[in-house]
Parts: C-alpha cells; sequence; structure tokens
C-alpha cells in the first residue's frame, strides 16, 4: 500500500524536547486535565533491561514550559507504556504496565493503576487492576482506557515470549475491576491497541507483531461483539487513535520501512478516510528508538508528544502541529 506522504515545513510544525533527565526516556501520552497538559513516560536505563522502570508525569499551563508532578515507582516492578484518562467521576487516572523480571528473563505482567488527588497534587501509589476471572492471566497487558457513557473501554493482551497472544476487549466502571465484553478475532500476534468512539460506534486500532504483518482497523456497534477489521497497509507501534473536532479519524504511531537509507522507523500522525483508507501522514521530527505518540487537540493545534532518540539519546518531545494547515478545520 502506497501511503501519501506530507512534509511540513519547520514553522508549521514545532517540535521541542521537554524532558531529557533519564538515561531513556519513552513511550508518552497526553492529556488536557483542569486547564494544564499532563504528559507522562516511562524513565528507565534502556528500552528494556536494567534498573527497574520508573513513570514520570510532568505538567504545563501553556505547553511550552512543563515541570517534573511525580515520579512513579513499585519494588520488583519495571513500570512502562502509562496512560492517563479522566475518569466519569472527574479523577485523573494513570494506567500503566508492570514487567516483574528476574535477571533478564520476563516472568510475568501485572498492569496498575493510580489516581491524581488535586489538593495534594500527587498520585496514590500504584495497585493491580482486577482482571475478569475468566480471561485472567501471569500475561496480562491492559494497554490504554478509553471512556464513553460512564465506562472505560480497553484491551488486555496476553503474550508470552512471543509464542503466541490473545486480546480481549474488556470494561470498567471505576478503573480498577475490568470485566471481559469480548474475546477479539484478532491472529498475528495482536498486542497494543488503542479505541475510540464516534456515536455509540467503537473504533480500534491493534498491532499486530507476527513477521511485522499490518496493523488492523476495528469498527463496532454495541455491544461490541461484532467487528468488521480493515487492513491498514502499514504496521504499528504503540498506536494511539482519536477524532478531531471536525470528526476526523487520526492515529498516531511508529512508521516503518520508509525509503531511503537514513528515513526508517519515525513517528508519524496518519489521517484515515471515511473508506477507513489511510489518506495523508505526517511525519515528525524523530528518528532511531522513537514513537508511543499521545495526542491532544486544543485551540485549534494538535498537540502531541512522542519520544525519539534521533538526537542521540532516548528524550520527550512536543509537536504542535496547526489543524488549519492539516486540513482539518
Amino acid at each position: 500500500m502506497n501511503v501519501p506522504l506530507f512534509l511540513f515545513s519547520q514553522e508549521k510544525i514545532h517540535a521541542q524536547k521537554i524532558w531529557d533527565k533519564g538515561g531513556h526516556n519513552a513511550f508518552t501520552d497526553l492529556i488536557r486535565f483542569q486547564d494544564k497538559f499532563y504528559c507522562t513516560f516511562r524513565e528507565g536505563e534502556n528500552h528494556v533491561h536494567g534498573e527497574d522502570g520508573k513513570i514520570r508525569v510532568l505538567v504545563s499551563d501553556d505547553g511550552d514550559v512543563w515541570t517534573s508532578l511525580a515520579l512513579i515507582e513499585k519494588s520488583g516492578y519495571d513500570l512502562r507504556d502509562s496512560k492517563l484518562s479522566i475518569t466519569p467521576k472527574g479523577r485523573l487516572m494513570l494506567l500503566m504496565g508492570g514487567s516483574k523480571y528476574e535477571n533478564k528473563t520476563l516472568l510475568g505482567r501485572l498492569t496498575h493503576v493510580s489516581f491524581f488527588d488535586p489538593n495534594r497534587k500527587q498520585f496514590s501509589a500504584p495497585q493491580a487492576v482486577r482482571i475478569d476471572e475468566k480471561i485472567k492471566s501471569n500475561w496480562d497487558w491492559l494497554w490504554r482506557v478509553t471512556w464513553h457513557k460512564g465506562k472505560g473501554y480497553g484491551v488486555v493482551y496476553r503474550k508470552e515470549n512471543n509464542l503466541g497472544s490473545q486480546a480481549f476487549l474488556v470494561s470498567t466502571k471505576d478503573g480498577v475491576r475490568y470485566d471481559l465484553v469480548y474475546a477479539l478475532d484478532v491472529f498475528g500476534l495482536p498486542g497494543e491497541a488503542s479505541v475510540a468512539f464516534k456515536g455509540d460506534e467503537m473504533y480500534m486500532v491493534i498491532r499486530r507483531d507476527y513477521k511485522e504483518v499490518n496493523g488492523l482497523l476495528g469498527i463496532s456497534k454495541m455491544p461490541y461483539s461484532t467487528w468488521t477489521w480493515k487492513d491498514l497497509g502499514v504496521h504499528l507501534g504503540g498506536p494511539q487513535i482519536m477524532f478531531s473536532s471536525e470528526g476526523k479519524l487520526l492515529l498516531g504511531s511508529r512508521s516503518f520501512h520508509r525509503e531511503g537509507e537514513n528515513n526508517h522507523d519515525k513517528t508519524s500522525i496518519f489521517m484515515i478516510n471515511k473508506s477507513f483508507e489511510i489518506e495523508k501522514e505526517i511525519v515528525l521530527h524523530s528518528g532511531g528508538d522513537n514513537s508511543y505518540p499521545g495526542m491532544v487537540e486544543h485551540n485549534g493545534v494538535l498537540w502531541v508528544s512522542y519520544y525519539s532518540s534521533h538526537e542521540g539519546k532516548s528524550n520527550v518531545y512536543m509537536a504542535k502541529i496547526p489543524l488549519n494547515d492539516l486540513g482539518l478545520k
């Protein structure tokens, strides 16, 4: 599949480094809460292994000047891939994976959740989420939660040493307990997934890792047990989807296998048309170890957090993409 590639000038996509203090800063997410930006990511020694990862949360009034709000850790767990959401009760929720290692051997995974107290300006100690007993295992990873009409929805995937994987759509009312909605009929080592809603219709993008097969876009109506799947034609890494205020479906992900010696593995924003095909790609200033974008629309701008090592070390960046320039307004 040939994806149209759109490159914009430096003036139209401004990207700045907002954090570089950790040895390896990666796997970001972004949200607005009570008129402030919050950005979260993992700090560790390496992409994997080494000292257990910790979760950093930054806060900003304007998206330009950032300060550290929290550094969250849990003894014995490599915390990673933190995701932010706002519960129906107006609580800022922080979801994070927890990997347990002995030396460099992965022993299991346990997803954790934490909640922000605005008065004390701190997050609660991470607690393990409770996965439905019908699907619970020692290898579960709940990667992201999206709230809709009083419920949070996300995908638990179960993958052990790339020998096989299953994915399950789950729902929650409190962010701690998760019930099975549907065992997804997705093959090819399904993994990281993100959902978004248009009315009561659920959209899902899901990464697949079998021999770098392409990512999928799924569409389903309540009760979300019948799915139509579309091959996106690109391999995904750290995907997030959202609808713009104008109803355009946006996908943020790593983009692989670009033509040209120096163009592999960038972080991109893809725009998906009504035929559920990628119609435009915006490549961000990135390279090497990179991706895992978080996206927020605010004041006519698409704000994108992501990490990249194009300047040598893996750091966290913020890109500002004017929606007018992208034909989204």
